[in-house]
This record gives C-alpha cells, structure tokens and sequence, in this order.
C-alpha cells in the first residue's frame, strides 16, 4: 500500500489506535490527552528499531513469515531508522507513543507486509524490551561518566601530592576540625565512593540483561516464537524464564533509579563541600570563572552554582525513586498502564546524573586550591591533641587518662587563650618533647595506618586507585 492509499486492514490507519477492531466509536479526547506518553518516549526511538528488527528476523527465521514480507519490513525499518536520525519523521496526531509510531510508519511503507510487524508480539513486550535496551546503553554511559569524573578527582589529588609541600587540609567531623588529612586524601575518598556506584550500575547492568521479548501480552503465544533468536540479536546474555514477570518486572527500572539516586547522594555531597571550600568563610579553593555565576544584584558575587545545584537535584532523584516504587507496590500481575509511569522518572534521572557528572568533572578540574589557606587551617594547633595523646600512650599511658590529660590541656588553652603547643610545653608531664609534635604538617607523616593519609599508605593508595579506575574503564569499554 502506497501512503496514499485508504488503509483497510494493514496494519495501523491514520488515526487509528491499536485496539480500533474491538470499539465501534473513536476514543475521547481527555482519554488521549491523559494516557499518550509520544511526548516523552520518543527517546526509545532506536530501541524500538532494534526489537522489532530483531523480531522480524526472528519471524523469518521460524519461518512464521516469508521472506519477501521479511526483507520488506526490515527496509521499512531502516527507512524509519534513517528519518529519525535525519529528524525528517513526522509524527501524527494519533501516534500514541512511539512504538504506535513507528508501526505506523512502516505499515505505510512496507504495506499489507507492514501488518505483519506485530505478529506474535504484545506492546507489553514490546515496551519492556525497548526501555531494557535503553537502560542498558544510558547506565553504562552514566558509568563511564562516572569514571571520568573519579579521573579528574585523582588527577586533582596526584598534583595535590606533588606541590611542595603537599597540600593539606582539616579533616571534620561534626563539621568541626578534627585532624590534619592530605587534600589528595579527602579528594581519593570520593574517588572509592563513586567507584562503589560504578561497581553497583555494573551490577544492575547483569541483572537486567534479560529479553522479555516473546513474551507476549502475558502469556506467550501458540506460534512457533523463538525468544532465544532475539534476544541473541539484540545482545542480551539471556531470555525470560517467565512470561508474566517478563512482562510486568520493573525491577531494573527500580534498581537504576536506586543506583543513580545513590550516585546524586555522592554527588550532593561533594557539593556540599565545594560549597563551603569556596567560600569566604573557608576560603580553601576558587573556582574559575567558566564554571561559577554571578548575582542580578550584587557585583562581588561569585557563587558555586554547580555544587549547589549538585546537592538539590539529589533530593529530586530520590523522589524519582520513591515515586516509582509507590506504583509498583501494589500492582498484580501482568502489565498495568500503571507502569507507563515509570518512564519519565527513569529518563530524568538519567538526564540529571550525565548532566551533574561533567558539570561536577569541569568545575573541579579548573579549581585553584588555595594552599596556604588550607594549610593554616589544617596546622591548627589543637588538631594535634590526639597525636599527644598517642604519644603518652606510646610511653605507657593508658589511654582514657592521656585523652583526659591531654582534654585538660585543651580546656586551659581556651580558657587561657593560650596555643595549646605553649600550654603542653610548660606541662611537666608533658614538655618539650611532645611539643615538638606541633611542628607544621608533621602530623600527617606520622600516621601509619593503612588506609590514612600517612606517606607510605598514600603512596599505596594512588596505586590502587589507579588499578581500580583501569578496571573500571576496561569493564564498561565494550557496555
């Protein structure tokens, strides 16, 4: 059938919906309104190319359709594959979503041949395939992203190390000062963070390596359907071993949301401190101006929009999550059009998470760390009380009377307004000797455990950082 022709029984009409054969009268406007999702799935465009390449070949091969309708639709698919990546396909009023679409479109193609697209397959299959595909290629994006993201900040964190003296900082807890640490330390800790969100989405990736598609409406079908034939097609590891969890499973949408909720939860973090190490207050780094803003208002303004943004969008994927189990929770089986809803959360985090990742990856690879702004802060003194509590225990002490000891010492420095190196030295339990740990940036190469800022355990640190991150790259080089 040319696209001028009257369709009659091939395939989707102008117009038409899937279902038109089953109701005398057309749907109402507030149903379309309400229920089309083309706005916002057209996105699973290429997906839906692949599954029902896929399909049609899979049809072929089991011989359900002859080759000539084979060959005919699988042109049509191609066509439609080039008018989408052209940005020359045109979208109808009656296009409900884009699986609608492109059946559509290849029925005016390829003609009563177009009609036999849909044979022994469901739109419920149909969408699960699409959007696992989808997933699948976005999250290992995202996992890339990630990686590059953890290079900047080991990158940042190697040139932190080789300033002399290396860059340092305090180290908080309670947002109070606690210890001095190496700036490439605090910057590697992120590194293990966003690593572990990598290793995560490369597990969600295995888990939804799965094709539903053969899976039907719900139950399969009585032609000779191969499921095994597309999935390997497509690349999937594996095939459904049932059809009504192929078909309503939105785990691997639950778990991408979670991963990438986790992932924004690092990124809010590492906002978070941006925020304050660029500020006044702070004063740790500066950021260029490329990656800052001003104010409407106020001339001195330079603001770290970026981070902050980084910190709010973490409460909008969460939110992403949470809405998406609350439609699952209490869905039976099969497929419910509840589960259209899971699209749009799905795609805004996605979009967030690949945004906030190089936005953050800009930002702090143009950074001027302020060192010696950062090293006043990191050599004040009272951050040394532990590593004089140490060295009492070192000669004997037990160590609830050298913190109580060392506890007083700190309490006459405040009171007295004193530097607790002055009030150590003129203790004569303590003197000379344990002043000297007051010496700038000593305190750092004392450490000695595995895993701290110490100068042996940096050093190993930086190299297993860096076998973690070739790892990573080499794992999602071929996702």
């Amino acid at each position: 059938m040319s696209e001028h022709e009257e369709p009659g029984s091939s395939g989707v009409a102008r117009g038409e919906s899937l279902w038109h054969g089953r109701f005398a009268g057309s749907s109402a406007a507030s149903l379309a309104a309400f229920s089309h999702s083309i706005g916002f799935d057209q996105r699973l465009w290429r997906d839906d190319l692949v599954g029902s390449r896929a399909h049609v070949a899979m049809l072929g091969a089991t011989g359900i359709l002859d080759p000539g309708d084979v060959a005919a639709v699988d042109a049509a698919l191609v066509q439609v594959h080039d008018e989408m990546e052209g940005g020359v396909f045109e979208f109808e009023q009656g296009d409900e979503d884009i699986h609608t679409a492109i059946e559509r479109r290849v029925t005016q193609l390829a003609g009563s041949a177009g009609a036999r697209l849909h044979t022994g397959r469901s739109r419920n299959d149909q969408v699960a395939t699409a959007l696992r595909l989808w997933c699948r290629r976005e999250l290992a994006e995202v996992a890339r992203a990630a990686v590059r993201l953890v290079g900047v900040l080991a990158t940042r964190a190697i040139e932190a190390d080789s300033a002399e003296p290396p860059l340092r900082l305090p180290g908080y807890t309670h947002l109070q000062r606690a210890q001095s640490v190496l700036l490439s330390h605090h910057l590697r800790a992120h590194c293990w963070a966003l690593l572990r969100d990598v290793d995560r989405i490369g597990d969600a990736l295995t888990r939804m390596d799965v094709s539903p598609l053969g899976a039907g409406a719900l139950a399969g079908s009585s032609l000779p359907l191969d499921p095994s034939l597309t999935a390997a097609r497509m690349g999937f590891a594996r095939t459904f071993e049932n059809s009504l969890d192929a078909v309503s499973d939105r785990d691997f949408v639950a778990e991408s949301l979670f991963v990438l909720a986790l992932l924004g939860v690092h990124l809010s973090r590492i906002g978070e401190e941006w925020v304050l190490w660029t500020s006044e207050e702070f004063g740790f780094a500066v950021l260029d101006d490329a990656h800052a803003t001003g104010s409407s208002m106020l001339p001195q303004k330079k603001n770290a929009d970026i981070a902050e943004l980084a910190r709010g969008k973490a409460g909008r994927l969460i939110g992403n999550l949470t809405a998406l189990l609350v439609v699952l929770k209490g869905l039976p089986l099969a497929y419910n059009r509840d589960l259209q809803e899971d699209k749009e959360p799905l795609f805004d985090s996605m979009d967030q998470i690949r945004n906030g990742l190089e936005a953050l990856a800009g930002m702090i690879s143009t950074a001027v760390f302020r060192a010696e702004v950062m090293a006043d802060a990191a050599d004040t003194d009272t951050l040394v009380a532990i590593d004089v509590a140490e060295w009492l225990v070192a000669r004997g002490l037990p160590f609830r009377d050298a913190h109580a000891l060392v506890g007083a010492a700190v309490r006459v420095s405040v009171e007295e307004r004193k530097p607790l190196a002055e009030v150590v030295a003129s203790d004569p339990r303590l003197g000379p000797e344990a002043a000297a740990l007051f010496e700038r940036g000593s305190s750092i190469t004392r450490r000695r455990t595995p895993g701290s800022p110490g100068p042996a355990a940096t050093d190993a640190q930086a190299l297993h950082l860096e076998g973690a991150m070739s790892a990573a790259r080499h794992r999602f080089n071929h996702a």
